[in-house]
């Protein structure tokens, strides 16, 4: 590997169109789950998160937080824990029990009315909800506003074309002084069809730029051994939080 690209100030690849017809199923993101296909998934949590979370909540309690394509990600609990009410959905219910179970909670599982064939999961102590649906039907339940989002894997999932309807329905449930953390990846997409998919800085301005704040906060070099295999030479990981204008 030159030594270009190990640095942080690399180029964002300029073709932002390279992956736009690129699609994935609800189907096969649930087969990834059958087949424990989920590397995407941290054990320990997501680090920026764990670096930064402090500094985001200052103190407060009570905050309303939503985890899209949340799978069993432990940052749920880190919330929870903190005091804080979590919401989030998974279209995978496999994923969804596996959450519980490995963070040793009890819990109950109820049918959506609003939405056919979806389930809600909820802790038992009852600040934990997790609903098991598509990310489109979600707004359906009428679930409220969220003063947090914490998207990390989620849009770089979603498959390029449903970008703009799912910003749009990130934007719809965020209540008023909200906190936007998101996290992409930049690397050459001419090298890997995604998903994750590549999400450049112009991208976020073109979906968020008009209702919020767009900060970058910090960009790690996120490159594994195991991304080798997707035909990729570097990969960094951008931690953005985005604010009310």
């Amino acid at each position: 590997m030159d030594g270009s690209r190990t640095s942080l100030d690399i180029e964002e690849y300029s073709d932002t169109e390279v992956q736009k017809n690129q699609v994935l199923t609800l189907e096969e993101w649930q087969d990834k789950w059958v087949n424990s296909k989920t590397a995407f998934h941290l054990e320990q949590g997501h680090q920026l998160l764990k670096k930064h979370l402090d500094t985001f909540l200052k103190g407060k309690s009570g905050l309303r937080v939503f985890f899209p394509l949340c799978g069993k990600a432990v940052e749920m609990k880190w919330f929870a824990n903190r005091g804080h009410s979590v919401v989030g959905v998974e279209i995978s219910e496999l994923g969804i029990r596996e959450f519980f179970t490995e963070q040793n909670l009890s819990y109950t599982e109820e049918p959506i009315t609003e939405i056919l064939g979806a389930k809600v999961f909820k802790s038992s102590s009852g600040n934990i909800s997790l609903y098991c649906c598509s990310i489109f039907d979600f707004p359906r339940t009428n679930i409220g506003k969220f003063d947090m989002i914490w998207d990390r894997g989620a849009l770089v999932a979603v498959n390029p074309g449903d970008r703009k309807r799912y910003a749009d329905t990130m934007l719809s449930l965020l209540g008023k002084k909200f906190q936007y953390l998101l996290c992409v990846l930049s690397y050459d997409p001419t090298k890997h069809p995604g998903p994750p998919f590549y999400v450049p800085h112009a991208e976020i301005e073109r979906l968020f730029g008009k209702i919020c704040n767009i900060h970058c906060l910090e960009k790690v070099d996120a490159f594994e051994e195991r991304h080798k295999s997707w035909g990729i030479d570097y990969l960094f990981e951008k931690l953005y939080l985005l604010t009310e204008k």
